[in-house]
């Protein structure tokens, strides 16, 4: 092979490289940039961003998803309460949580079917005492108050869940992209 077309192979695949690149993340993140926060969606507290860091430390992400499904996808609406997800509800959440499989429920509005925090202390300490049958790890080592974290893991982890309200109304226009 000559060294002309070994070059234009080169670049022939950098080319296709950088077109998939631009299709898979470029071009969504670019039309995600101009959705506006509906006015029911709140910015994280400084405990609930912790919390959400701490989600993300302990994978709860590859077990739980944070994105119901419109009707016909499936029975998220009956089972998770709630309106299916939209752009919009994630203008906040770098990076996005929306899960990788579903293991465990949904979490998208937990807050709402769970609004108790003793609920979910003693649930992420404990699972199978409250869900028989649940195949979620335990996490004991959040609640060690012995720490000198300002803001134990546990009670950071449970304020993020708390935060996981979207049942705000939504209107046409958030659903839409906002003018720049």
């Amino acid at each position: 092979m000559s060294f002309v077309r070994l070059v234009l192979f080169f670049l022939g695949v950098l080319a296709a490289l950088l077109l998939g690149w631009w299709a898979i993340v470029g071009l969504p993140e670019s039309m995600l940039a101009k959705v506006a926060a509906p006015s029911g969606l709140k910015p994280y507290t400084q405990e609930q961003a912790a919390g959400r860091e701490t989600y993300i430390r302990e994978g709860c992400v590859y077990c739980h998803s944070q994105q119901p499904r419109p009707e016909g996808f499936g029975a998220d609406q009956s089972r998770f309460w709630g309106r299916p997800s939209i752009a919009a509800d994630y203008v906040y959440d770098t990076p996005h949580l929306l899960g990788t499989m579903r293991s465990g429920p949904d979490l998208f509005n937990v807050s709402v079917r769970r609004p108790d925090s003793v609920w979910h202390y003693e649930h992420l300490h404990d699972p199978r005492h409250l869900v028989p049958g649940s195949i979620m790890p335990r996490f004991p080592w959040l609640f060690d108050e012995g720490t000198s974290a300002p803001a134990p893991e546990g009670r950071v982890l449970v304020a993020y869940l708390l935060s996981l309200d979207h049942t705000y109304p939504i209107t046409p226009h958030d659903t839409v992209e906002s003018s720049p």
